[in-house]
């Protein structure tokens, strides 16, 4: 098959499956939380072992999950987790040889913990929130807003592309690409809002501009810790896409964004 025919089949495949378990209710969508956190943390965790700083399994597997789960599942406050994490975790590095050693790796497990938990959280508060369907909705909506960016900057940037989008860090993507996102990730919002939700359709517009502008952001952070590490991808696990963390790393900002407006706007 050729590239793109795999790249297309492993993509509906992976989207399909996600689907089905976002739908199956909640002992579905915590399946889903845990197999993506493990995976994107299992791939954050081979990132920076070629940055050289490898992040310890100990503090970083442990803290992902209680930043996934914390605020749905368990009752530890964050500030004892932190706590915990600080004085036994930089204790631990006492032994290491290298001083920049000990403090670059305990700071990669913290910042891996904090980079793919703590949006996930935000999604499950999501999917908990409102009456009714209101919380799945809401979070397909942000979902389908993030895949919509995606393709929309992906198609415009190719065809129409001709001024560079932080070449620097992503020599491939262009401002007209960047701003289709936008629009794409608007229209989605903003439709599916005032249909499905029977939210204002402008606030939502403005939700999905936001969407899509925080989706761009995390797709080139992530961008960057690749150049960092110096690798093409994250892993191999999907075939035509690379890892897990290449196809989320776009989808961990906007959750966030999602329920601080939506709150604010006393849609949730």
């Amino acid at each position: 098959m050729t590239a793109l025919r795999i790249r297309v089949l492993s993509g509906l495949a992976v989207g399909i499956g996600v689907l089905v378990l976002a739908l199956s209710g909640a002992y579905g969508v915590y399946g889903l939380v845990v197999i993506i956190v493990g995976l994107s943390l299992w791939e954050f965790r081979g990132l920076t072992v070629h940055i050289g700083s490898p992040a310890p399994f100990w503090l970083l597997f442990p803290l992902g999950a209680y930043f996934a789960f914390g605020g749905t599942a368990w009752g530890q406050g964050v500030d004892l987790v932190l706590a915990l994490a600080l004085i036994p975790g930089l204790s631990i590095f006492l032994i290491a040889r290298d001083p920049r050693d000990g403090f670059g790796r305990w700071a990669m497990g913290l910042a891996g913990a904090v980079y793919i938990g703590v949006p996930f959280s935000f999604y499950l508060r999501i999917y908990h929130s409102g009456p009714g369907k209101v919380g799945l909705v809401l979070t397909l909506l942000t979902l389908l807003s993030v895949a919509a960016t995606d393709v929309a900057a992906l198609v415009v940037g190719s065809r129409f592309g001709r001024r560079p989008f932080f070449a620097r860090i992503s020599p491939n993507k262009t401002l007209e690409g960047a701003l289709a996102g936008v629009v794409g990730a608007a229209l989605i919002f903003g439709l599916g809002g005032s249909l499905w939700l029977n939210f204002p359709a402008v606030i939502c517009a403005v939700l999905g501009v936001l969407v899509g502008m925080t989706a761009e952001v995390g797709d080139l952070v992530e961008s960057q810790m690749k150049r960092a590490a110096g690798v093409k991808d994250s892993s191999n696990l999907i075939p035509g896409h690379g890892g897990v963390l290449d196809r989320v790393d776009s989808a961990l900002f906007p959750p966030i964004i999602v329920f601080v407006y939506a709150a604010a706007w006393h849609l949730i």
